[in-house]
This record gives C-alpha cells, structure tokens and sequence, in this order.
C-alpha cells in the first residue's frame, strides 16, 4: 500500500539544526527558497502545488504570492510576529494563519535581561578592557540593575514575562499598552514618552508593524535621559536609528543593548562606533529548546489544519 502523498511546503526561512528540518522534512515534500531569487523562483515554479507556506515576521508573506498559488490553504509565522504576512489578503482567499505564539518567550525574555545587563553592566566594554590589560582603577563604575527603574513598552506575554524577571531584581516597574491590563500590579503609563520620563531603564517589547513604527522617538529618547537605558527585543522599526544614534552621540543617553534593527541583516551602521551599544543579530528567540518547540507548534498547527480541525495557535 503507497503512503499519502505529502502535502507540498514553501519554507522561505531557515532553520539552524538538522534536526529541526528533519522533523518539517518528515511531514512535507519541502521547497526550500530562502532568498529573494530562490523565493521567486519556487513561487513560479511549484506554486501551482504549495498547500502550505511556513515563513516569520519580518520574511512575511504578499498579497501575489498568495494568488501565485491557488492551491495554498495554510500560511504559519514560526515565531509569535507577523507583521510582514498579509493577513487581510489571506483571510479575502481563505488562507488559515497560525503563529508561534508562546512557543519562544521564555528565552526572548531570558535575552532582553541579559541586554539589559549587559549594557548596563559595561560587559562586553569591560570584557575588551580586561583583555587588553587595563585594570578596574583606570575605569568608570557601572550604575546597579537591582532597585531601579524599568519601563517596559508593550505588557504581552513576553513584556509580563521580562517584568517577572525584573520583580527578582528588586525593580520598579511600569509599562505602556495601548491600554492598562487589568489585574496587573505595576504603573500605568498612557505614554511611551510618560513612561520614559518615569523609568530608568527602557525596554521595548511590543509588536512591530505600521502602527508601532519609530514608537520609540528622538523625544522618548531624551525623555529617557542621561543615565538611561534602551533594550529592544521586538522589531527594529519600533525604535528611530537615526535619532539613536543622535542621542548616544550627544551622551543624552547612557547606551542601548539591541537584538533587532531596521537594517536587518545588515547590522545597524550608525551604531556600531558606539562603545555603550551592545548588539546581537535578532538571536533572543533562539535556542534549541524554542525553535523545537516553534517547530512542533507549526506542525501541530498543519496537522489540525489539514484534519479540519481548528488551530492551536491561530493569528
């Protein structure tokens, strides 16, 4: 007897370990098409079969991708953004979205305290130093973590999860939503630039797209102010490179630990002069343990799909 024939898959992000593709390569006949030529060369070439497309937020999906394949009926974020993916054109052709939601928010919070004291800390500054001889006399001192301040600009999942981790550190916390959650303990801000004014320590955890698209102003910057810290974890158009760079330059900012940019993949050029930056390349929703999980999350997602039953974890 011939097993089923696999549904066709469109993959255009890559996945770091074997086995995670192992596990994609299992339940789907894969096209692989990771960048921009190969995407739309598999879009021309196979789009007549694709059942299934499995992307991420900032690879998205377009509105004439979808209509390049009319057999597609299940479209799925890997992590919890999707702000490139067309959802109004999707759901005017019927195609199902799913995301990764909850899949990754542990080690996406892990990372942004991690940031956090790292630029706070001078870690990697004074890894250099200790490297290149120079002893802690012949250094400034590092402002304390524990006691201060943190703001926290979008109280989702991972922003409630980032202010647990915080409450360990014996912090104040605020945050700005577009409006306040009920039983939550912490200060409310109606503002970002309010909650700047208030906090010691920024971090920015809401989703990115139009609406949340340089949030994180020249003003809300300032407002931050001398002694403060900017953390971004959630997508690099919420934060203004440019005025960044302004405000580090005039030392109206104390430094900014970032995962995300608005050059992705190219790392953030203005920024890279500064000692008091701390950059990492979009990795804070990466381990083996989140992106296996992110995986199964899809799949689950594809099996109830396709059994005709509803998503786990629908957008």
């Amino acid at each position: 007897m011939n097993a089923p024939e696999k549904p066709t898959l469109l993959q255009l992000i890559s996945l770091n370990l074997p086995e995670h593709q192992a596990l994609l390569d299992e339940r789907f006949e894969v096209v692989m098409a990771t960048d921009a030529a190969a995407r739309a060369e598999a879009v021309r070439s196979h789009g007549a079969r694709v059942r299934a497309v499995l992307t991420n937020g900032s690879t998205g999906l377009r509105a004439q991708e979808m209509d390049a394949m009319p057999a597609l009926t299940l479209a799925g974020a890997l992590g919890a953004g999707y702000e490139n993916l067309d959802r109004a054109h999707a759901r005017e052709r019927g195609i199902a979205l799913c995301n990764g939601a909850g899949t990754n928010d542990d080690c996406v919070a892990d990372h942004a305290f991690a940031l956090l004291l790292a630029c706070v800390r001078s870690v990697t500054a004074l890894d250099r130093a200790c490297r290149a001889g120079v002893w802690r006399d012949a250094l400034p001192m590092s402002p304390d973590v524990s006691g201060r301040r943190l703001g926290i600009v979008g109280l989702g999942t991972i922003g409630a999860k980032i202010a647990r981790r915080a409450a360990g550190f014996d912090m104040q916390i605020g945050y700005h939503n577009r409006s306040a959650r009920e039983g939550v303990p912490h200060a409310y801000f109606d503002t970002v630039l309010a909650l700047a004014h208030w906090a010691d320590y920024l971090v920015v955890a809401t989703p990115g797209g139009v609406g949340t698209r340089h949030l994180v102003n020249e003003a809300v910057l300032r407002a931050l102010g001398p002694q403060g810290f900017l953390v971004n974890i959630a997508r690099g158009s919420v934060v203004d490179t440019s005025a960044l760079a302004r405000v580090l330059s005039e030392r109206a900012l104390a430094g900014a630990g970032l995962d995300v940019y608005e050059s992705e993949p190219a790392p953030p050029a203005q920024l890279l002069g500064f000692e008091n930056v701390v950059l990492t390349p979009h990795v804070a929703g990466w381990s083996p343990q989140s992106m296996r999980a992110s995986v199964e999350c899809f799949l689950e997602n594809a099996r109830r799909h396709f059994a005709g039953e509803p998503l786990l974890t629908p957008i």
